[in-house]
C-alpha cells in the first residue's frame, strides 16, 4: 500500500514529489557492502542516493552512511574513515569503491587509470526520432561543456563559447529493441554526465533521464546502473572484481518494446503532474490568507500586553471581547 500523499514543497519537481510519495526506501535508502579490509571498502549504491556532499546540501549520502556504519561497528577514526576516490550521479546505481584512509585515497586517485582494469555500466536507451545510426560497438568521444544548471552537454551550435573539456565513451550495444537499446559502456575519461550526454547527443536518451527530456520513465528511476568494477589492489596488488547485475527487467523492457509508453511524470501530460500543480496552487492560497489573516489580527502594545493576562491576550487576538 503506497503512503498517503504528503503535502508539496514550493516548485517541487513533479518527479522529485512522485518519488517521496511512491518510492518505498524514498530518504532512507542503504548502502550494501560488498568488500571490506583496512585500506578500501567496496559498497554497491542505490538509485536516489548521493555518492558524496556538495556544498550547501544536507541530504544522505553513501559516505554518511558508510561513515555511520563504521562508528556503530567501533572502526571508524580520524585515520580510518572513508575517503572519496570516484563518484556515481545520485540516480546512477551500482559498484563504487571508497578508500579508508588518507595515503590510500591519494594513492587510488593518482593511479586510478593503471590500477582500475574495467568499469562497466548498463543503461537502458530510448531510439528517438533524431537517433544517429550506431554500429554494435564504437567510441563517442566529443567534447562535454556544462549549462548554467551545472548539466552536462555536447555543444553542436558553432557559436556556443561553453568551455570544453575531452571526454571518451565506449559503447556496446547488448540488446536492440524497437522503441529502447540496452547499452553497455566504459569510460575512458570520468566526467560528470557524461554516459548521459553522450548517448543524449546521438539521439538516444536514457529512459528515465528528465534532464535529457527523456519520453518514457517504464523504471520509476534513471536506467544507468554502475554494473562492474574490476582493479588491482592498491595495496596489495591483488587483482579483484565486483558485478552487480541490473534489474532483469531492464532486458525484458527492451525485449518486448513500448510503442505507447505512459508519458513521464515530469510530462505535461501526465495526470499526475496537473494534479501536483494543484495541490500546490491550493497551498499557495492557504499561505497567502493565512498571512493576510496575520496582518489583519489586531495588535496588542507592550503597555497592553502588561495589563493582560494570558487568556486575555487571547481573547484580544481574535476579536473576542
Amino acid at each position: 500500500m503506497n503512503p498517503p500523499p504528503r503535502t508539496p514543497l514550493h516548485h517541487v519537481k513533479a518527479s522529485t514529489q512522485y518519488k517521496r510519495e511512491h518510492k518505498a526506501d524514498y530518504g532512507r535508502e542503504q548502502i550494501e557492502i560488498l568488500y571490506e579490509d583496512k585500506d578500501i571498502v567496496v559498497i554497491n549504491k542505490p538509485t536516489g542516493l548521493l555518492s558524496v556532499p556538495y556544498p550547501g546540501s544536507k541530504a544522505r549520502t553513501a559516505l554518511d552512511l558508510l561513515e555511520k556504519i563504521m562508528r556503530s561497528r567501533g572502526t571508524f577514526s580520524a585515520g580510518h574513515r572513508p575517503f572519496t576516490v570516484h563518484r556515481l550521479d545520485r540516480d546512477t546505481s551500482g559498484v563504487m569503491m571508497f578508500a579508508l584512509n588518507e595515503k590510500m585515497q591519494k594513492k587510488i586517485m593518482d593511479s586510478w587509470h593503471t590500477m582500475v582494469t574495467e568499469r562497466l555500466y548498463h543503461a537502458v536507451a530510448e531510439v528517438s526520432r533524431k537517433a544517429v545510426p550506431l554500429q554494435d560497438s564504437g567510441l563517442i568521444d566529443d567534447p562535454l561543456a556544462q549549462n548554467a544548471h551545472h548539466v552536462g552537454y555536447v555543444p553542436h551550435d558553432k557559436d556556443d563559447k561553453a568551455k570544453t573539456v575531452a571526454a571518451r565513451t565506449h559503447y556496446k550495444i547488448l540488446l536492440r529493441g524497437k522503441t529502447h537499446f540496452l547499452f553497455e559502456l566504459s569510460l575512458d575519461t570520468g566526467k560528470k554526465n557524461q554516459i548521459r550526454a553522450h548517448l543524449a547527443s546521438k539521439g538516444y536518451p536514457l529512459a528515465g533521464d528528465e534532464n535529457y527530456r527523456a519520453k518514457t520513465d517504464p523504471f520509476n528511476r534513471l536506467a544507468l546502473h554502475a554494473r562492474t568494477l574490476e582493479f588491482d589492489h592498491p595495496a596489495t596488488g591483488q587483482h579483484m572484481k565486483f558485478e552487480v547485475p541490473e534489474p532483469d527487467e531492464w532486458a525484458e523492457y527492451v525485449k518486448k518494446g513500448d510503442p505507447n509508453p505512459q508519458a513521464p511524470v515530469w510530462s505535461a501530460k501526465n495526470p499526475y503532474n496537473a494534479e501536483l500543480k494543484q495541490r500546490q496552487k491550493q497551498m499557495e492560497k492557504a499561505l497567502a490568507k493565512k498571512q493576510e489573516e496575520k496582518q489583519l489580527a489586531p495588535r496588542l502594545s507592550a503597555k497592553q500586553k502588561s495589563r493582560m493576562d494570558f487568556i486575555a491576550q487571547g481573547k484580544f487576538k481574535s476579536g473576542k471581547k
